[in-house]
């Protein structure tokens, strides 16, 4: 009879199994950091390698052609207008924003278009995030009229192109309205017309340049609130920001007036005016990208456990004050990325407005390129500046990001 020992049968289905591997020491860590920096320097010098050998023929092809590459084209005189915006000049109290005329040079005339361009992106960033967040929480009303019509309005303005949109905007609504003598007037202070849209405005009396010192000591408080950890501390410092400048006001007196459009017979004095090529393109970008960011708020509102709502109730809220106080805070750390690339679209898609003759950097480049023949400088000057924004606006909404998600955890 075989006699079976324990050992031999705990043993036998492990005897296959290599042994378990030294723990890797000083000199193996060293080693694996090494061939990973070999690795990505190697690809590093590949792409690098690359870029210059394309660079390399487009120069052989442009010197073929006796053409040579040089930014001296920036500072020859433009000669020719523009309709709208401001430039940087060189004026008696140092550098200033004034409109551009045909004097300046091309580089003041891309400034021109650059500040167009960052003019409208803001405007529409501000109108399209409170629109989008209305138009999100409308798709999730009880109301079925409600519900179905911001569902049927989402989906209209998400599956037709923006460049129709634009043009909707500007040659069936802006174009038709009427002039400005027979111009819809609007409480006294908006106005509406083919020749664009007029609003109140705030400008700066005499007393200003004293409350500037108010207003940059309150900037200084606001600023050193954010490094103070402190959250009685820093309310403090934000309690400073708001007697400062209201000791300002008390002391220097307004530091601004309301100035209200006067509509004439072919004019608008006062106030601030929009023509109908920049009023088109903030609706058109605003509304489009609204409908983008109300699919955001709606997911990301879903995406909140129903516990939350539960709570809420048994707390006395009614649905309402659920989705304002209690929901839709928890849903900004799952809508703020989202809402990033969104702006990142929206001040790239400005560059639509050559469609419809407004003057935004892409405009304007395309007008320097023709008459100064360097279209190839241009664009690359184009280029950079457009990633230069988009790389703005994506890295500080990541830094309000990493700031929510920061003060959530603590």
């Amino acid at each position: 009879m075989t006699q079976v020992h324990v050992s031999d049968v705990q043993e036998t289905p492990f005897a296959h199994m290599p042994p378990p591997l030294p723990p890797r020491g000083k000199s193996g860590r060293r080693l694996a950091r090494f061939r990973a920096f070999t690795f990505q320097a190697s690809i590093l010098a590949a792409i690098v390698a690359a870029l210059g050998v394309f660079l390399s023929l487009v120069w052989a092809g442009l010197r073929s052609h006796g053409i040579g590459f040089s930014l001296d084209f920036l500072q020859q005189q433009a000669g020719f207008d523009i309709s709208e915006g401001l430039t940087i000049a060189r004026g008696p109290h140092g550098l200033t924003l004034t409109p551009f005329n045909a004097q300046q040079t091309n580089a003041q005339a891309l400034v021109a278009g650059l500040y167009n361009t960052l003019v409208v992106a803001a405007i529409s960033i501000v109108l399209s995030t409170i629109f989008g967040v209305l138009l999100g929480v409308t798709r999730m009303s009880k109301n079925w009229v409600a519900r179905n019509w911001a569902w049927g309005f989402i989906e209209l303005i998400r599956n037709t192109p923006l460049l129709i949109q634009i043009l909707f905007w500007y040659f069936a609504v802006f174009l038709q309205l009427p002039s400005i003598a027979e111009a819809s007037i609007f409480h006294g202070s908006l106005i509406l017309s083919r020749q664009g849209v007029f609003l109140p405005w705030l400008i700066a009396t005499a007393s200003a340049s004293t409350f500037e010192w108010f207003a940059a000591g309150a900037v200084l408080l606001l600023v050193g609130a954010g490094f103070v950890r402190n959250r009685p501390y820093r309310y403090s410092f934000g309690l400073a920001a708001v007697i400062t400048l209201i000791a300002g006001c008390a002391i220097t007196g307004s530091p601004f007036r309301v100035d209200m459009p006067v509509a004439g017979t072919f004019s608008v004095s006062g106030g601030a005016g929009f023509s109908p090529e920049m009023a088109s393109l903030i609706v058109a970008l605003s509304v489009n990208t609204a409908a983008f960011i109300a699919e955001i708020v709606r997911g990301a509102v879903e995406s909140i456990e129903k516990g939350q709502w539960e709570a809420a109730a048994a707390l006395g809220l009614g649905a309402r004050e659920s989705l304002w106080v209690i929901v839709l805070p928890q849903a900004v750390k799952v809508i703020l990325p989202s809402l990033g690339n969104q702006y990142v679209s929206l001040a790239k898609s400005t560059s639509f407005a050559i469609a419809i003759g407004f003057p935004d950097l892409f405009n304007v480049y395309g007008t320097v390129a023709n008459q100064s023949g360097r279209s190839l400088e241009g664009i690359l000057i184009i280029m950079a500046v457009y990633l230069i924004m988009s790389v703005s606006i994506g890295g500080l909404a990541n830094a309000y990001n990493r700031h929510v998600i920061r003060k959530g955890a603590r």
